[in-house]
């Protein structure tokens, strides 16, 4: 099957979804924010023991999780836009996006590593 396609329309077929996707990102990040805040309330008042068993309950862990990916996804599509619209060169854009991508997937996995290895 050919696609019939031109180029500006796939730039904006892939801008739209972009759009699309730091909002649904956002979204999903308020809900996910409050069990955030509980566990970074543990941290500061309660003692060590209570806070590994807040953290080991599967629904905890389960939401602090999709915040990480969530919230570490959502700051790269973020700073991706602002590399295109404020960096003129295209050959510096794609290399600092690619260079960004694979930071936060390097922060993501070592985040999510040391959540479940509590």
């Amino acid at each position: 099957m050919v696609n019939s396609s031109t180029p500006a329309q796939k730039t904006h077929k892939t801008a739209t979804l972009h759009w699309l996707l730091q909002r649904i990102t956002a979204l999903a990040l308020i809900p996910l924010t409050l069990p955030l805040l509980v566990f970074l309330d543990l941290c500061m008042t309660a003692p060590y023991q209570q806070t590994v068993a807040w953290l080991q309950s599967p629904l905890n862990r389960l939401c602090i999780g999709v915040w990480v990916l969530a919230v570490f996804y959502h700051a790269a599509m973020g700073l991706q836009v602002v590399i295109e619209d404020y960096i003129a060169k295209q050959d510096l854009q794609v290399m600092l996006i690619k260079a960004i991508n694979l930071s936060f997937i390097v922060l993501m996995v070592v985040a999510l590593f040391f959540m479940f290895r509590v």
